[in-house]
């Protein structure tokens, strides 16, 4: 009897055992269920902070993109609106409790009176008797006599010529013969060269679309023309300035300094490539199919001289010794760094600082106050710390900070070339400056329909901003390379003087 108690004991705690393990077992699925769970929950939070971190990243981009202007990036003034960038952002002086205007002792600017021998036509007035004694004065000239100029604008009209050819019957034999038409005699065009350097002038310089040009030429000159004449007129004078446009080419290829820039322009819609090269005493544009290293390599015969540009890759070709990379560039990405949060703003700021320094120098340095050996000696401090602040902030490896600093460091042999060099200036705004006419050109009338209309284009505004140079005046010179000329002749040149 015992040992059947003692088995039943047994079996009564192995029950109890398997009872407790199954529970264990329960406790542990539960528990394994719960860490899964909480496993997964983990994973779904990790999922959120990196989409979080993401989104972050797409905001700060936004809010730079958002915050663009002429002050921080490439994009024009033009494109600022209102109240922003420029001048227009800084904060109002307060006021001085003046009135606007000139303020008393301001010595006003007055029209000055033009010479005796640019007056067309002089009235003079004498006094009738003395003031004195009433006896009749005669009419005698006074040197310090007191002149008043009244300017009026009179009606201008169109001379037009008209060539008759008759026909004269034989008396003897009754034969009508008709007068020869004479090449030398009868002009080819219905217009001569002066109205068609005036339409040229007002399509090709001035940007009036062709049919205010017809308009305008009919009120103010009498004279009727189609729309097709002016695009005739356009062809011709395009055909006739392109000796003088290929030796303003040749003069910006030989010289030692040339500045460049290039902008988006339109064809019928297509987005083509426009460039600029400008030198001191020439302005030559060219539109090309695009803005790649190899095209643009079409723009110079020889790679001689400094090219000062902005960083755009395609300009790698030239030796970088010889580039002068545009500090004003710099600038504007140096405040779109200081306008972030953390690493990056810190060092847009001290990078900004560092800038302001160095156009300190060459302010003092252009206005005479600094000799070159002093430039080059201040500089040299300035430089170090520059390029040690660049090479901090690659270092960083902060997105949107480091890859631009080595972008920028890569070009380190073309920062300082203006510190060496008496006739290179730090910024681009040469270039820039000769470029905007073009774009605003762009804005108003989306472009070209052709190719004819690119070379018409190019070449209008390569006469223009040089003969401005030259001191010429553009009508003038477009009207003698109009003119009809012996055939073997050359046509005027616009380096020449006039």
């Amino acid at each position: 009897m015992g040992g059947g108690t003692e088995v039943e004991e047994l079996k009564a705690a192995l029950a109890a055992r398997d009872a407790e393990l199954t529970a264990r077992d329960a406790e542990l699925t539960a528990q394994k269920a719960a860490l899964a769970e909480r496993d997964a929950r983990i994973a779904e939070l990790q999922e959120q902070l990196a989409k979080l971190a993401e989104l972050e990243t797409e905001v700060a981009k936004l809010r730079e993109l958002l915050g663009r202007d002429s002050g921080n990036s490439n994009k024009p003034p033009s494109s600022d609106p209102p109240g922003k960038g420029g001048k227009a952002a800084k904060k109002k002086k307060k006021g001085k409790g003046r009135r606007r205007g000139g303020q008393k002792g301001h010595r006003g600017s007055h029209r000055s009176l033009l010479p005796p021998e640019q007056v067309d036509e002089v009235v003079d007035l004498y006094p009738p008797r003395c003031e004195s004694c009433w006896q009749s004065l005669p009419s005698v000239p006074d040197e310090l006599a007191r002149r008043y100029q009244f300017t009026e604008l009179r009606p201008l009209a169109a001379h037009t010529t008209e060539y008759r050819r008759h026909a004269v019957v034989c008396p003897g034999c009754g034969y009508e013969t008709r007068a020869a038409y004479d090449e030398a005699v009868i002009p080819r065009s219905a217009f001569g060269p002066r109205l068609m350097a005036v339409v040229a002038l007002l399509t090709g310089v001035y940007h009036l679309s062709r049919r205010q040009t017809v308009r305008l030429l009919w009120e103010l000159l009498g004279v009727k023309m189609s729309l097709g004449s002016v695009s005739a007129i356009e062809k011709r004078v395009s055909e006739s300035v392109e000796p003088a446009v290929a030796e303003a080419w040749d003069e910006a290829n030989k010289a030692a300094v040339k500045h460049t820039d290039g902008t988006s322009w339109l064809r019928a819609g297509v987005m083509l490539s426009l460039w600029t090269v400008a030198t001191a005493a020439v302005t030559v544009f060219k539109i090309l199919d695009n803005g790649k290293r190899e095209t643009l390599k079409t723009l110079f015969v020889t790679f001689g001289g400094v090219l000062v540009s902005d960083r755009a890759t395609a300009l790698k070709f030239w030796v970088m010794k010889r580039r002068q990379i545009c500090w004003a560039h710099l600038v504007r990405k140096f405040i779109s760094f200081s306008q972030r949060d953390g690493p990056a703003g810190k060092i847009g700021k001290e990078l900004l600082e560092l800038t302001a320094i160095v156009f300190d120098y060459w302010s003092q340095f252009r206005d005479a106050r600094l000799t070159r050996s002093k430039l080059v000696e201040r500089m040299a401090p300035v430089r170090r710390d520059v390029e040690t602040l660049l090479e901090r902030a690659v270092d960083k490896d902060v997105p949107g900070l480091s890859g631009c600093c080595a972008d920028i460091l890569e070009h380190r042999e073309a920062l300082w070339t203006f510190v060496e060099r008496k006739d290179v200036e730090p910024t681009n705004n040469h270039a820039e400056r000769e470029l905007r006419g073009f774009v605003l050109w762009r804005r108003r009338s989306f472009g070209t329909q052709s190719e004819r209309g690119d070379r018409f284009a190019e070449r209008m505004m390569t006469i223009a901003h040089t003969a401005r140079k030259q001191g010429r005046a553009v009508l003038d010179f477009l009207a003698a390379c109009c003119a009809p000329r012996p055939a073997g002749t050359a046509g005027p040149s616009l380096l020449a003087p006039a």
